[in-house]
């Protein structure tokens, strides 16, 4: 009688709507990192803006608030939130000259990342199209492929400050395209577009029908005196100006992952009561978001604003931002433009001098020699292989040491 032979299990591969995903922020050279981590080194991560590591507490209010709020935090709350914290947002909106954002107008998630992919799933058909900055935040491209449509990535200038190039806006909309997402402040660059700018692309969004979606998580992280003016202020009544905004980086509360999604535009509201509705649904189908974080965010909101003493002069960010864009323009061949919001920096590495053709592999190479940890500026769909992005948190003589050891690294790096 023959025995059977065993057979070996097919290979179980990733699903195909992974394929054109990407998230290099904790990505491949992570995974090395982490490797030399066990091994016992020391590994400065300069790749993630988490303010906690580094010594930017949350407010000890904010704690206090959480800790006795916790005996009535253990059901679930309504999907879109508890009513004091979407309150507590309403307010702020109406401080921030938003008009018409009412209570039902609020969806709280588990982080700002959370509500992208939701805001994604319910407008996106397959084939459909969303204007992206490049560089981006990569979560907005990821959550579009995620969702069945795709992201088009339009350029900022970084000779104008890395203010959207309108022109190369106008040049990408099709009949496909659903929305236009705005970082701002940004995510890589640092960049704090004026409200001509935001308003320019308003008219944009508005000659061609498309939702406005504004990333504004670092709205209270700004520099030399910039002001930051909300998007959704800035909008006609009839455009739907969908904002993001939550505690991780202006309150240090990264690990709560309490974000929030309000929807301005009285009269776009009206026409976008179908889409709404989908938002609805999303959000209930995952209940609700972290019912304890959520009692931060009233005190957050109305509290007082530490934030401030750290973004002034002789405060920790602003310091460190300093520091950053002085040792970086000092390296031959380096250019940073000055963020004027945000944690990071994102200067540009002369090809003329350096002739990288492949920047993940610079800062896989930077990790295993140097044991710092960066993120390639591709990895934030920047077209080229000539940036890197540098989170600002570290501690103004750690930076400065770090940067020493990039400009060693780079006098005598080649690819």
């Amino acid at each position: 009688m023959d025995t059977p032979q065993s057979q070996e299990p097919p290979t179980l591969k990733k699903s195909h709507k992974l394929s054109n995903v990407c998230y290099d922020i904790r990505g491949p050279v992570l995974d090395h990192a982490k490797r030399l981590e066990e091994e016992g080194q020391r590994i400065l991560k300069l790749n993630i803006g988490n303010p906690a590591p580094f010594g930017f507490e949350a407010p000890e209010e904010i704690l206090q608030d959480v800790m006795r709020n916790l005996p009535t935090a253990q059901g679930y709350c309504d999907s879109k939130g508890l009513y004091s914290a979407r309150k507590a947002i309403m307010q702020e909106c109406q401080r921030k000259e938003i008009p018409g954002v009412g209570i039902e107008d609020i969806y709280i998630g588990n982080g700002v990342s959370e509500l992208i992919v939701m805001a994604m799933q319910a407008l996106l058909n397959d084939g459909d199209e969303v204007l992206i900055p490049a560089p981006d935040y990569p979560l907005w491209t990821a959550a579009a492929h995620l969702s069945g449509g795709h992201g088009v990535h339009y350029l900022c200038d970084e000779q104008a400050d890395w203010a959207p190039d309108m022109d190369d806006i106008r040049a990408k909309v099709t009949s496909r395209t659903r929305a236009i997402v705005l970082i701002n402040p940004n995510n890589p660059t640092g960049a704090v577009y004026p409200p001509e700018v935001v308003r320019e692309a308003l008219a944009i969004a508005k000659q061609h029908n498309l939702v406005v979606f504004s990333d504004e998580i670092y709205d209270k992280i700004l520099y030399d005196g910039v002001e930051h003016t909300a998007t959704g202020a800035l909008a006609d009544d009839d455009q739907l100006v969908i904002t993001m905004n939550g505690l991780s980086k202006s309150y240090r509360c990264a690990g709560f992952r309490s974000g929030w999604m309000t929807i301005s535009g009285t009269l776009a509201k009206l026409h976008a009561h179908d889409f709404i509705q989908g938002l609805t649904m999303l959000a209930s189908m995952r209940l609700c978001a972290n019912v304890p974080a959520q009692h931060a965010i009233q005190t957050a909101l109305g509290g007082y604003q530490s934030i401030n003493d750290l973004i002034l002069p002789g405060g920790r960010l602003l310091a460190q931002r300093d520091i950053t864009v002085e040792k970086l323009n000092a390296i031959p061949g380096v250019s940073c433009v000055t963020p004027k919001g945000a944690l990071y920096a994102f200067p540009r590495l002369d090809p003329k001098v350096f002739n990288i053709k492949d920047d993940q592999q610079l800062v896989l190479d930077l990790l295993l020699q140097e044991k710092i940890l960066l993120v390639q500026g591709t990895a934030f769909n920047w077209p080229d292989p000539d940036h890197v992005r540098i989170v600002t948190l570290p501690w103004a003589d750690q930076l400065g040491d770090a940067l020493d050891r990039f400009a060693n690294f780079l006098a005598r790096y080649r690819q």
